[in-house]
């Protein structure tokens, strides 16, 4: 008998508002804080915690610059974090579709 393919699920990215970042991020090459922010409908300080995992996990870049003197945080999947996710997808698709890994 096989596992259930939700044994195979990244719990990084399985919580619902880092799913929404890497969502939102993968259909970018990059996104700012307050576009992300406001495309994922989260407080500053909830995406910033969420980042932090993601960063750390080595599944987002954060690279922060300044326009004049406003500081910007410009958000990106890392070539780890676009892999993590298209897996995360796939196993979403099997389980959805529940198809029994080969």
């Amino acid at each position: 008998m096989t596992a259930h393919p939700r044994h195979e699920l990244d719990e990084i990215i399985h919580a619902p508002v880092r799913l929404s970042i890497m969502a939102a991020l993968a259909a970018a090459d990059k996104a700012d804080f307050r576009f992300l922010r406001d495309t994922i409908e989260v407080s500053d300080s909830l995406l910033s915690k969420h980042i932090l995992t993601l960063e750390e996990a080595g599944y987002v870049r954060v690279e922060k610059t300044f326009v004049g003197k406003r500081a910007r945080t410009w958000l990106s999947l890392t070539d780890q974090g676009r892999r993590a996710f298209e897996t995360y997808m796939d196993v979403l698709r099997r389980i959805v579709e529940a198809t029994p890994r080969a």
